[in-house]
């Protein structure tokens, strides 16, 4: 990897909404020495932003390319030693991008939640991003950073208690935000890919399409997404119900990866899913249930109208925009919290939190994303070595979990051992 970069950092995509939010994040937590640019299709939309975001961008450069400019996104690896990219749907737009940080060594960002696009990432530019050193880091906002990070600081305070292997382990998510049009369009885009080509819906259906080598995964028996339960099922203490997590499928293949790419080291029979929160209320089992259901029928539906003219363009009419949303005050609202409940070889169990304020699919995801890229440009020497299209986890670790904290999201492990029966708090 070549080290006479023009940028520090290259925002791609900075125009459009998350893209937005993400640059004016920046523009506050970005080292005042950071050499950053924004890039996308417009040269007056981005003088525009570049002027909308005030004295401190001022000197900030402007990179004019188009996601489907080959020769455009070379030079513009080239010239960066980091791209961060908003630009979605990545089944549709997102592969010339990573061709081209591939081969030119530069670590790369992502928000997909698209795991046909990751797997087609893999199979096509791991092995050039492991020759050149470059780190590909798909999931980089609330799909799938709190999953990814949450299991990855479990299995640190496990193994530092020697407490045994993770086994049975359940993330709840509880959230108050809205789902974005870009994650809408994102998942119809994977539909529309697997109606040109059925093949690819078993990476959709695998619980280990993404993993590098699925012989050595643990053998769990059947795993499922889908979900209706009482809550203390999971664990003693949880009141109410649970249900179907919308992002559960790429979530839980995100995880799952991370474990082959770190040698399996989560357990033999670490057994992964997430569900979600549908409260403590008499109405809680059919919330729960109407979640599962509306789940597995908008899936259903959006598949067969994607397999026709007419039917994407009903899509087109009624489905949420790309590249809109909530304004500020109602993204300022929203809020998440993450639990994630696990049950170690020894008996014992760990509870892992992750919460943050913001929308998460938008305020959140922005912070997440512009933390992600200032720690690949600026945390290098903490960084593990993993290269190549590797997982929030793997690629920045620990580095990443002290940004997100510093950055006012809470992030830490409870410890309750069986024999004992002492709670202890464990911060890693």
């Amino acid at each position: 990897m070549t080290e006479n970069w023009e940028f520090d950092l290259v925002l791609f995509g900075a125009t459009g909404f998350v893209g937005t939010i993400t640059a004016q994040y920046l523009v506050d937590a970005a080292p005042v020495t950071a050499r950053i640019a924004l890039a996308g299709r417009s040269a007056e939309k981005l003088r525009a932003l570049r002027t909308g975001l005030g004295p401190a961008a001022a000197n900030w450069q402007l990179v004019v390319a188009d996601a489907a400019d080959r020769s455009a996104l070379e030079a513009l690896a080239a010239r960066t030693a980091v791209v961060i990219t908003t630009v979605g749907p990545y089944q549709r737009y997102g592969l010339p991008l990573v061709a081209a940080c591939a081969q030119s060594g530069t670590h790369y960002a992502d928000l997909t939640g698209e795991s046909i696009f990751t797997r087609e990432a893999i199979d096509r530019y791991h092995d050039r991003a492991v020759a050149t050193g470059a780190k590909i880091v798909n999931s980089c906002g609330f799909d799938s950073i709190p999953s990814d990070l949450s299991v990855h600081q479990l299995y640190r305070a496990v193994a530092a208690d020697h407490a045994g292997e993770l086994a049975d382990t359940t993330l709840v998510a509880t959230v108050h935000g809205g789902v974005s049009g870009g994650t809408i369009d994102s998942a119809r885009a994977m539909w529309e890919a697997i109606a040109a080509d059925p093949s690819k819906k078993a990476v959709i259906s695998d619980p280990y399409s993404l993993s590098p080598d699925t012989a050595r995964d643990p053998r769990v028996g059947r795993q499922s997404d889908h979900a209706l339960q009482r809550a203390a099922g999971i664990a003693p203490g949880l009141k109410g119900w649970v249900g179907t997590f919308v992002m559960a499928p790429h979530n839980t293949k995100i995880v799952r990866r991370s474990n082959g790419l770190l040698g399996w080291v989560y357990g033999k029979n670490f057994r992964y899913r997430e569900v979600m929160d549908a409260g403590t209320s008499a109405a809680a089992p059919l919330i729960a249930a109407a979640a599962a259901g509306g789940v597995i029928a908008g899936m259903r539906a959006v598949a067969v109208l994607s397999k026709s003219s007419p039917g994407r363009e009903l899509l087109d009419r009624v489905l949420p925009e790309p590249g809109t949303g909530p304004d500020e005050k109602a993204r300022a609202a929203g809020w998440f919290r993450m639990t994630t409940h696990a049950h170690t070889s020894s008996g014992a169990r760990y509870v892992a939190t992750f919460a943050g304020q913001g929308d998460p699919g938008y305020q959140a995801t922005a912070v997440m994303l512009a933390e992600s890229g200032l720690c690949l440009a600026f945390d290098r020497a903490h960084l593990p070595g993993t290269v190549g299209i590797v997982t929030p986890a793997t690629a920045m670790g620990d580095a990443l979990t002290a940004r997100l904290r510093g950055a006012g999201m809470t992030i830490e492990v409870a410890g309750h051992s069986a024999p004992e029966a002492v709670r202890t708090r464990v911060r890693r």
